[in-house]
């Protein structure tokens, strides 16, 4: 797993001398790359809290405090394996975002991002994921590093997308984090704290994330997650099975993915066909391989997913028994005794998470005295966005109380 990390040390002084926002890739031959995105200053950093925040949720009522210092981004690639497919080596990227502040001793917040039916809406192209750009303005702007994971398939990867694969998402991420550790040790910021976030999808890569840390015995301050599926199977199974009024258009997009991953991470040739209707299976296939977008592929698919789905597979939903529900219960990110404080957000209208699923880790680590886990919801009237938003700035005030200074 860290047979990387010596490759890593060719590019820190490279690293640590770029001072202008040159857009060139530097390449090494280890196969180590990284580039300078630029600075957001504290004027962008504010739009982005203000009136950018407002285009992403018009609704919005939430206020976020100005930001403080100006944050330079680099992009980052770096080599990693597929675990499910016995340890293959590919490339994965991901963002660091460095404040502009005097003192080198500084938290540390992970973010996990959300799902997204493009490549390149991830972290290591903040200027196409405003979630990317939320928390750079509010944790990067108030003097925290923000380090975050494209997952494999996204960003500069060549993979196809590993959407909700549970060993490959914790391998990027960590495999991100100990790029991500070397290179500020190295250039002198010394972490003063280690906090994981994650909205949506990347709030179930939070847990699944959290789990392999504590296994690896790598401390967390904190964690949180905001409308977190938490258990994978659940979560399918109510998409599938008990459709509601409130459920979000994309969830079809979110079952393509799915699928679509399954079919290549877990080597099980045929599954999507044996899914998905066919008059609907090209298009799964494509928007899971980039090669159309949202808008194409929702106006070839049905509303709802089960009217995509072979009614077989529908039926194997409900025993669980096949090998591709067995798989995604096992895919769950919260059955583990836990060591970490952890808060779990949720929303009364989240038209994905629904609050059962969100709270499963909070009584799952109180029946069995895991670690202070507890719910917060954003209020009954919140959505998935609404959510975030929420969960966003309550983080930064609850990270605030574990930093010593």
């Amino acid at each position: 797993m860290r047979f990387f990390v010596s490759v890593v040390l060719i590019a820190i002084a490279s690293i640590a001398s770029a001072q202008k926002p040159d857009m060139k890739s530097i390449e090494l031959p280890s196969g180590v790359s990284y580039q300078f995105l630029g600075t957001y200053s504290v004027d962008r950093l504010n739009a982005i809290l203000t009136k950018e925040l407002q285009e992403f949720a018009p609704d919005n009522t939430v206020a976020f405090p100005p930001a403080k210092n100006s944050v330079n981004l680099y992009r980052v690639a770096y080599t990693s394996v597929v675990p499910e497919q016995m340890n293959r080596r590919t490339r994965a990227s991901g963002l660091i975002a460095v404040p502009n502040v005097p003192r080198k001793n500084l938290p540390v917040v992970m973010y996990q991002h959300g799902t997204v039916f493009s490549k390149t809406a991830v972290p290591s192209y903040p200027e196409e994921s405003y979630e990317t750009r939320l928390m750079i303005a509010q944790f990067a702007g108030d003097g925290y590093i923000v380090v975050a994971a494209d997952y494999f398939g996204k960003g500069l990867s060549d993979e196809p997308d590993s959407y909700l694969v549970k060993a490959s998402t914790q391998q990027a991420c960590v495999d991100m984090y100990y790029t991500s550790k070397v290179i500020l040790n190295e250039v002198g910021y010394k972490p003063t704290s280690f906090f994981l976030s994650g909205w949506s999808q990347g709030g179930w890569a939070t847990l699944v994330f959290l789990n392999h840390l504590e296994n690896l015995k790598i401390p967390v301050t904190a964690a949180a997650a905001a409308s977190a599926p938490a258990d994978i199977y659940t979560i399918m199974n109510r998409w599938i099975n008990n459709w509601q009024p409130v459920d979000a258009v994309y969830l079809t997009g979110c079952a393509a993915l799915q699928i679509n991953a399954h079919e290549f991470y877990y080597n099980s040739p045929g599954l999507s066909a044996g899914a998905f209707k066919p008059e609907y299976l090209q298009a799964a296939r494509d928007l899971h391989a980039s090669r159309i977008n949202w808008t194409q592929y929702s106006a070839i698919v049905p509303a709802k997913i089960v009217d995509m789905l072979q009614p077989d597979f529908v039926a194997s939903s409900i025993g669980g028994e096949t090998p591709y529900w067995q798989t995604l219960q096992r895919t769950h990110g919260y059955r583990w005794r836990s060591v970490t404080p952890l808060r779990c957000y949720n929303g009364g209208k989240d038209e994905v998470t629904p609050t059962y699923i969100a709270e499963l880790p909070v009584g799952f680590q109180t029946l069995i005295g895991g670690g202070p886990t507890t719910a917060h919801s954003a209020g009954p009237n919140a959505d998935h966005r609404g959510v975030f938003i929420y969960g966003v700035k309550d983080q930064k005030t609850w990270f605030a109380s574990f930093n010593a200074e």
